[in-house]
């Protein structure tokens, strides 16, 4: 993987020595006042991420920040792969190198994580987190995407022939649990006969194994397949049976397998962040309300490949739901409770 490794916090892969290169390039084509002017404006950003940058959840968060960057908003270093005992190492480390903004998630490390900030009152900290805010600088935030989950099962419920839904997710936290729970509430709304199968492969990037916790529940039937991890999509492929999207779109890399898909899009989160940064506003708040499909930061995916194919009750009932989320009419039941399989 590219970026900043596990092993030598400060050795920067290819794309970031390039980035450097140019960056330094461009200040040093400008006049000096002009230059620092610039390089002032910019908040120096830190990011710490568990798994890899490729990975669905995570690969939102450094989208928007590669965003704030390209825009010049924001001089951006991230390291990838961390493990959870290595955790609050880095984090002091980048916290030491004067980073303004750290952002990652802390599922596996929230007190080391806590103490970190504690440690360091001038940083400002925005983390994945499954509690609330600490302190003067410690903000969370969440992928707060059950409105477009709902979405997902209105549609996964009317196409579904079998009734029989599979699910596998990584782990039954909170916040992997009410997207899943919307995501069945919404199906039930429009079937009520549907039925799910429900599983759980205790990592969050392992497509092998959330591949064959995929294929066990086609092969007992489940002909629609909702995909939170990697590698079940894979699986409906090649059983040829249908999948509904987590996070990020991937009907592109499936277009004959993958419906839709609840979109969260960190950006309203990113951006909040990072001006409250350079203002000098920051503080310890919950941001998972700027995940909602009101404030941009999530969405149904367009329907691409199975525009035509959904039946028009559905697509109906979508936005009829969709407008109410809008208006503050309906409400997704927020439901943390590990999510089961029904008889």
């Amino acid at each position: 993987m590219e970026g900043i490794t596990r092993a030598s916090l400060f050795t920067v892969g290819r794309r970031a020595v390039i980035a450097a290169v140019l960056g330094a390039g461009t200040l040093l084509a400008l006049p000096a006042g002009q230059a620092l002017a610039q390089s002032a404006a910019k908040v120096k950003v830190a990011g710490i991420y568990t798994v890899p940058i490729e990975q669905q959840w995570v690969s939102r968060i450094h989208k928007a920040l590669k965003a704030a960057e390209a825009r010049g908003e924001v001089e951006y270093v991230w390291s990838e792969s961390v493990a959870n005992t290595d955790y609050e190492r880095v984090m002091r480390q980048y916290s030491e190198a004067g980073n303004q903004l750290i952002v990652g998630e802390v599922f596996g490390v929230e007190r080391p994580a806590r103490a970190v900030a504690r440690d360091y009152p001038k940083t400002a900290y925005l983390m994945g987190s499954s509690f609330g805010p600490a302190g003067k600088n410690f903000a969370v935030f969440d992928n707060w995407i059950q409105e477009p989950a709902y979405l997902t099962g209105l549609i996964a419920g009317a196409m579904t022939k079998s009734n029989h839904i599979g699910m596998v997710g990584g782990y039954p936290i909170p916040e992997v649990n009410r997207l899943m729970n919307a995501f069945m509430d919404g199906a039930k709304e429009i079937n009520p006969a549907v039925r799910f199968s429900v599983t759980f492969i205790g990592s969050w990037f392992d497509p092998p194994k959330a591949k064959e916790a995929a294929f066990a529940m086609i092969d007992r039937g489940a002909d629609i397949m909702y995909a939170e991890r990697f590698g079940v999509s894979d699986a409906a492929k090649e059983r040829k049976v249908l999948a509904i999207g987590n996070v990020i779109d991937t009907q592109a890399q499936y277009p004959d397998t993958v419906v839709a898909s609840a979109l969260w899009h960190m950006e309203p989160t990113i951006d909040r962040a990072v001006k409250a940064v350079r203002d000098g506003t920051f503080t310890a708040e919950d941001y998972g309300q700027y995940s909602a499909m009101k404030f941009g930061g999530s969405s149904l995916s367009p329907l691409g490949t199975f525009d035509g194919k959904i039946p028009a009750a559905a697509l109906e009932k979508v936005k009829t739901r969709q407008q109410e989320f809008l208006d503050g009419l309906f409400r997704v039941n927020v439901n943390d409770a590990e999510p089961k399989s029904t008889p």
